[in-house]
């Protein structure tokens, strides 16, 4: 499946460099390596103790706060969208990004298509993958798809009371 992630004009579409490990397949000394969150949870100590990144696969009912005090730890984490219409991976992205201050790689799978690119591009995924034809020019423009959001998120941009408020030179609280 061709896995993107965004470029300056226009997306790239990258080779996957991480090994997905079978729940019952060996651990590898080293190089990168991708285990579910089952695994992850049984063989925990022996992947943070080998050389090499680690990356974690979530479902959507997975609960993403099991991995709140490992976040510093994981190089990825896959959140999967099993249809297009269930939309859990958007909250577990936020609290990972947001409460929980995640800085590593966040890749969206399953039913990523391109015009949800711009609310995950919010949420704070930054790779992709997707079969759907023209995901990579909607990934390209999706930044700039709205001119005013309304939803703080971890992106940075102001929202639109924010913005008003700025306008009519009232303090903005700080947060």
């Amino acid at each position: 499946m061709p896995l993107y992630r965004e470029g300056t004009s226009t997306a790239l579409i990258i080779d996957d460099p991480w090994l997905r490990l079978a729940d019952d397949a060996a651990v590898p000394a080293d190089g990168m390596v991708l285990v579910s969150f089952a695994r992850w949870r049984e063989a925990r100590a022996a992947l943070l103790a080998r050389r090499g990144p680690v990356g974690v696969a979530l479902a959507n009912t997975d609960p993403v706060e099991a991995l709140a005090s490992d976040v510093a730890r994981l190089d990825l984490v896959t959140l999967h969208f099993p249809k297009f219409s269930d939309g859990r991976a958007y909250s577990q992205a936020r609290l990972l990004r947001g409460r929980f201050a995640y800085q590593g790689e966040l890749r969206a799978t399953g039913g990523v298509l391109q015009d949800q690119a711009a609310f995950m591009l919010r949420c704070g995924f930054d790779s992709f993958e997707s079969e759907q034809q023209g995901f990579g020019e909607a990934l390209a423009k999706a930044r700039t798809l709205f001119s005013v959001v309304y939803q703080p998120t971890e992106d940075g941009r102001a929202t639109a009371s924010l913005l008003r408020l700025k306008r009519r030179n009232v303090p903005v609280p700080q947060s």
